[in-house]
This record gives C-alpha cells, sequence and structure tokens, in this order.
C-alpha cells in the first residue's frame, strides 16, 4: 500500500482538457494531501492551469508531450502511435513503477486498448472489465460491470467479472460481503441464456468460500431500488443498460424543470420544492458517481467522464485513490485464487 499514493493522469483528455483536469487535481489534494501527481500533456497549455493553484504545484511532476488522443480516433490507431501521446505515456508510467494509477478522460476505446496491451490481464482473468459507480435508492451505490468493454461474455468472464465487482464494492463501498446479482429478463432461474444459468451455478458455490453474497438474477427496471452492490452483465447490455439510466435520468431532470416553469403557479411551487429537488440533483448528478474503473489488469487505470467538471475529476481521483490504498488488484487476485482453487479440487475447468 502506497503511503503517498502517486497517480498518472492525461491532462490532455476529455472534453476541455488541462484546465478541468487541474482544477480536479486540486480539489483531490485538499481532500487527501499525500497525493503526488505525474501529469502528461503539453506544457504550455498546463503551466498557466498550474499557476492559478499555487499549492499544487509542488505536488505535481509535468511530463510535457504535445501528442494526444483524439476523441474520434480508433482503438487501432491510438495503439500504432500510443507510446508519444499523453494518454499512453500516462498508461506506461503504471507499467513502469513510477505511478500507482492512471486516469484519463479521454477516449475510452482507446483508453481500454493502450491499458490492455501495456498492462496485460491479471492471471486468471481472461478479459477485463468496464465497472462503475451507479445511484441508487439505498444507502449506497451500486457497482455495475461490464459496461462496454466486452460485447460477448462466456459464464466464466461474467464470474470473474463478478468476484473482481465484488472486490470492488469492498474497496470503495466498504461492504465486507457485497450482494452480486446477474443482470437478465427475469428473476425466475429458468430464465436467461445458457451462459447466465451457468454463471448462475459456479457464483451460487463460490459465495460459500468467497466474500460475496449470490442473489440470483435482477432486472433492468430494478437496478436503482438499491438492494444490490454488484451487478454483472456483458459489455454490450451492460452499456445499454447504462446509457438507458442515463438518458431516463435528463429526461426526469428536464420533464421537472419544463414543469416548474409552465406558469406563475408552477414557479410558486418551484420555490416551495427547492431543497427537495436540489436533493435530486445532487443525487442524479454524475460528477458525484464519476470514476468507471478497469478491473482485470496488471495495473490500476481510472476512466473519467469526458464532460466531467472539476469535481467529476476529483471524485475519479478519489476513486483511484481508493483502490490504491486497500490494494484492490492483490484482493482480485486472492479472490481469483481462491476460486480456481475450488474449482480444480472439485474437478471443474476454472
Amino acid at each position: 500500500m502506497a503511503s503517498s499514493p502517486r497517480i498518472a493522469i492525461d491532462a490532455m483528455g476529455g472534453d476541455i482538457g488541462p484546465a478541468v483536469i487541474v482544477g480536479g487535481m486540486s480539489r483531490a489534494r485538499r481532500a487527501n494531501r499525500t497525493l503526488r501527481f505525474e501529469l502528461f500533456g503539453d506544457e504550455a497549455e498546463i503551466a498557466p492551469e498550474l499557476e492559478r493553484y499555487k499549492g499544487l504545484a509542488s505536488a505535481v511532476t509535468v511530463h510535457h508531450t504535445t501528442e494526444s488522443i483524439a476523441a474520434t480516433e480508433k482503438p487501432s490507431q491510438a495503439i500504432r502511435r500510443a507510446k508519444g501521446t499523453s494518454m499512453g505515456m500516462a498508461i506506461n508510467a503504471v507499467k513502469d513503477g513510477h505511478a500507482d494509477a492512471a486516469l484519463s478522460a479521454g477516449n475510452t476505446g482507446a483508453l481500454m486498448a493502450i491499458a490492455k496491451l501495456a498492462l496485460r490481464t491479471m492471471p486468471g482473468i481472461d478479459r477485463p472489465a468496464l465497472a462503475a459507480l451507479l445511484p441508487t435508492l439505498g444507502d449506497t451505490d451500486l457497482v455495475m460491470l461490464d459496461l462496454g468493454a466486452n460485447t460477448e461474455c462466456d459464464a466464466q468472464n461474467l464470474v470473474q467479472f463478478s468476484v473482481m465487482g465484488a472486490a470492488y464494492a469492498r474497496t470503495v463501498l466498504e461492504i465486507d460481503r457485497p450482494r452480486v446479482k446477474l443482470l437478465n429478463i427475469g428473476t425466475e432461474e429458468l430464465k436467461g441464456t445458457g451462459e447466465l444459468k451457468e454463471a448462475a451455478a459456479l457464483l451460487r458455490d463460490a459465495a460459500d468460500y468467497l466474500p460475496l453474497q449470490f442473489d440470483g438474477f435482477t432486472e433492468g427496471d430494478k437496478l436503482s431500488r438499491g438492494d444490490v452492490d454488484v451487478v454483472v452483465t456483458d459489455g454490450f447490455s451492460g452499456n445499454i443498460a447504462l446509457k438507458t439510466a442515463e438518458g431516463t435520468a435528463r429526461f426526469v431532470t428536464d420533464l421537472l424543470r419544463r414543469a416548474f416553469t409552465s406558469s406563475l403557479r408552477s414557479k410558486a411551487g418551484f420555490a416551495l420544492s427547492r431543497p427537495a429537488l436540489h436533493m435530486l440533483k445532487v443525487h442524479l448528478d454524475p460528477n458525484n458517481h464519476n470514476g468507471a474503473v478497469f478491473l482485470g489488469l496488471n495495473g490500476l487505470v481510472v476512466k473519467s467522464h469526458g464532460g466531467a467538471n472539476p469535481k467529476g475529476v476529483a471524485n475519479a481521483i478519489g476513486v483511484a485513490a481508493r483502490m490504491i490504498a486497500n490494494d484492490i488488484t492483490r484482493k482480485i487476485g486472492d479472490d481469483l485464487d481462491e476460486f480456481r482453487a475450488h474449482a480444480f479440487a472439485n474437478g471443474d475447468a476454472a
């Protein structure tokens, strides 16, 4: 566990670039004075932003490059020229041991491809997965994975995602035995694909010896209820579910805004409802849940939303810092070793 977490950051990723990134770094360091940063990007753009936060400069080492990965760039193109880009250099800092985690708000597909090639997958993991936190009506957020890294998954992939997601929930949500469910078209055991049914059978057995509870299946309309801590699915379904949830949140907030401005009486109602509406806004604000994580790599990589504001970037940095402090890679490795040991003892493939 690093006493002073060192995080490598792609300063050129995201919709706005260094201004938001450096602002988020400043907010994160005010909350955690032990943080140190390796910042990669165009020094001419970075320097004026660092000047705005006098207390931050002593915790930052700037590595100059004018090369960056474009939002429209294909992963195959990004891989070929990754070495000299701000994104590729940040990931290589983790690979070379100069940083404990990497963070970028840039192109998700490129980030995944570069990170997978540079860091490789952990022993026992066939494919890494993208995990993120979603708001719920419960006391804590929900961990959901995979959110787009793998469009097709077999039963072993889903079990591996479950083990990784549970370790992530123990780290970020501080839940000793997270409740895990598989996303399905129904909660009955007979519903779903063969892969889902096989994964469910494996997880029911694994729950006897791993630090997780397996609670069967859940449906898309129950994701926000707060009765599950980790929801596991393939990247195709997961990405659709995530985008649908985000769109629904925007629809609700836009509908309320329109309703409260439709008449004088509505405007008066808005004034009375302001505290409740503020709570709703805070709960649905994606910046309060920012920081998706690539799990299953030999190194930590965090994806910030491209449109995140400084508060969102600070939250993503906080996610990285908690994973470093809690040594999540070791936790995932230990759980996978335990799973494989039981599988081989029972004569199953792992």
